[in-house]
């Protein structure tokens, strides 16, 4: 049950991050769509990096947002996980595919370990979604 696995890592991770629930709300849905662990796993240490990255860098000095965690089923049995904020967006100068950072390469190297497809959308809001072809489930 991806959902309730979900729900938990995100209140976990606000609690230890210190964000203020009353500043920044975190949502999850990830209802009716069950993974096997061989793929829960590198989804949920996904999640874990970009919801880490949200509360270190969207909502500088005291900014109010919103974080959202979600896994979707869609027609014809994709999967969709997505994580977004409506903080101050991704720097335009920041080349996804060349950072230094590990927590990014890592997203990457899970995406590629899930035969995902990543669309990154940098601001308004600032949304990371990974597609896993229909065989995930």
């Amino acid at each position: 049950d991806f959902d309730s696995f979900l729900k938990s890592l995100v209140s976990n991770l606000a609690t230890s991050y210190g964000a203020p629930p009353n500043r920044i709300a975190v949502s999850t849905d990830a209802g009716g769509v069950l993974l096997p662990i061989s793929i829960a796993v590198p989804c949920g240490l996904v999640v874990n990096e970009l919801i880490s990255n949200a509360f270190k860098h969207a909502f500088p000095g005291g900014r109010p947002g919103h974080v959202i965690a979600t896994l979707r089923k869609e027609p014809e049995d994709q999967v969709v996980l997505s994580v977004s904020d409506d903080g101050v967006g991704f720097p335009d100068d920041l080349d996804i595919a060349q950072t230094t950072t590990l927590g990014l390469q890592l997203v990457g190297l899970l995406a590629d370990q899930l035969g995902a497809d990543v669309t990154i959308q940098r601001v308004n809001p600032t949304r990371f979604e990974l597609r896993l072809p229909p065989h995930s489930q």
